[in-house]
């Protein structure tokens, strides 16, 4: 048995793990996308570093693109085989993967002029929303907390991780020449004490684990919460200086827990009387989603629905749909907060607003998730003085913010205590995927220290034996 790191090693995004059993068959874990790797993203994406019609089957631990966001390019480059989630993630990953095929066609367009004015060659986008309709008929739903037997010796079990809804980690019992071994997939982890979702479960001993480690070197601030800091940027920026707080959010997750703890800030009678907008038709369809799966949520979230029923809901509320509803938003002088895709600033309605505001002192621009490293928004806290935005450069007088508390990847605390359940000495070998290589090395070490044997970080396209 040999794994293959395709994706999300050194780096923090473009999830593919390939795992060939001895008999040959292939099992990808995970199909995500690059994103937010500057010039190289384009080529990373269109390159697998493995034949796709030799796939036999993915399973897919979540939704967000970064995970999933290559499935309709992985079909139509010769892959017939199952993608085994959980409902939940299928469903979201219906919605996530026909937004990224629109946006894979925009973008083209775009870029296409400036080859044509150039002499050089069209581009094909990666996959057209047609490819991500027909993917989305190789979906096969997998309920949490039951082995079942997706081929002969290979079982697959889906625990909860808490990251966001139907995300789970991926434990394989496989069976080969009479001998029984297990693998565990994390996926990404979320945070114990989420203010949405339920924590990450327990799970089986396993003989091989790869790990998430986005954030293995920090901590997240648990001294101030989430709704205080919001609270805090909204007086600052909309009611002292009449500016218009910009927030870059996830669709999927991000955007859900600032509505939520928007919400609370209502219900305590402490947020201020303005216009608030989710400018992004993903996230309006993501939020409606969500809702369905009620199960998924904390006890906390429970009890609430019992007397709220729609904890994203608050006065001054307001969904921006159309592309001339959003661009209007240009031209408002009034306060107001603005919620858009994408979380990393990099595409998406939130570019616009950040280039029409960014020069303006008395706006802000409040970043509340990971960045990667060339992405608009870790340019933007960096602290530069100027950034390109569509090939223009600006002039940065708006005040750059980031809210620490508000990530769905567990800390180091909450991956040591995800690992809690295992015997340490037990696993022959871990290794770390999903995160910065300094940030890795730092958690490879803490690790040692805790008892593990074997701990290694991965290159892209490194594949090693396992037995």
């Amino acid at each position: 048995m040999k794994i293959a790191f395709h994706g999300a090693a050194r780096s923090v995004t473009g999830s593919k793990h390939l795992l060939t059993l001895k008999n040959g068959r292939k099992i990808l874990l995970d199909c995500g996308m690059f994103q937010g790797m500057g010039k190289e993203t384009d080529s990373l994406n269109r390159h697998w570093g493995f034949e796709p019609s030799e796939v036999d089957l993915v399973i897919l631990s979540h939704a967000h693109i970064d995970h999933s966001g290559l499935l309709p390019k992985l079909a139509s480059d010769g892959f017939k085989g199952k993608i085994y989630c959980t409902p939940a993630t299928r469903a979201l990953a219906g919605i996530l993967l026909e937004d990224s095929a629109e946006i894979q066609e925009d973008d083209v367009k775009y870029i296409n002029k400036k080859r044509a004015a150039a002499g050089q060659p069209y581009l094909k986008p990666l996959y057209t929303k047609e490819d991500a309709h027909a993917v989305n008929g190789m979906f096969h739903e997998v309920e949490y907390g039951n082995w079942f037997e997706i081929e002969e010796g290979v079982e697959l079990l889906f625990t909860d991780v808490g990251h966001i809804i139907g995300s789970a980690a991926v434990h394989l019992r496989i069976t080969e020449n009479g001998k029984t071994e297990q693998l565990t997939f994390s996926g990404d982890v979320g945070r114990y004490r989420d203010i949405i979702l339920r924590s990450p479960e327990v799970f089986p001993q396993a003989d091989y684990i790869i790990l998430e480690s986005t954030y293995g070197n920090s901590l997240h601030d648990l001294q101030v919460t989430t709704p205080d800091h919001l609270l805090e940027w909204i007086e600052k920026v909309c009611v002292q200086r009449k500016g218009k707080l910009i927030i870059p959010a996830f669709s999927v997750g991000r955007t859900q827990e600032i509505l939520y703890s928007l919400n609370q800030l209502e219900v305590e009678r402490r947020l201020p009387e303005l216009d608030y907008f989710v400018d992004s038709p993903l996230s309006i369809e993501a939020t409606e989603m969500i809702k369905r799966y009620p199960q998924y949520f904390n006890k906390t979230i429970q009890r609430l629905l019992e007397t709220d029923n729609d904890p994203f809901h608050f006065n001054g509320l307001k969904y921006v749909k159309t592309v001339d509803e959003s661009k209007l938003l240009n031209f408002r002088n009034e306060p107001c907060v603005i919620i858009s895709a994408s979380g990393m600033a990099d595409a998406g309605r939130v570019k616009h607003h950040i280039s029409n505001n960014v020069e303006n002192s008395r706006n802000a621009i409040l970043m509340v998730g990971y960045c990667e490293p060339s992405s608009l928004g870790a340019r933007l806290l960096s602290g530069r003085k100027e950034v390109s935005i569509f090939g223009v450069e600006h002039e940065v007088h708006a005040e750059i913010g980031s809210v620490r508390s508000m990530s769905a990847h567990g800390d180091y605390e909450d991956l040591s205590q995800w690992l809690g359940c295992q015997d340490y000495k037990a696993v022959k070998k871990l290794f770390l995927v999903h995160g910065e290589y300094d940030v890795q090395q730092q958690f490879k070490q803490r690790l040692l220290n805790k008892g593990f044997l074997d701990v290694e970080i991965p290159e892209r396209h490194w594949e090693v034996g396992l037995s």
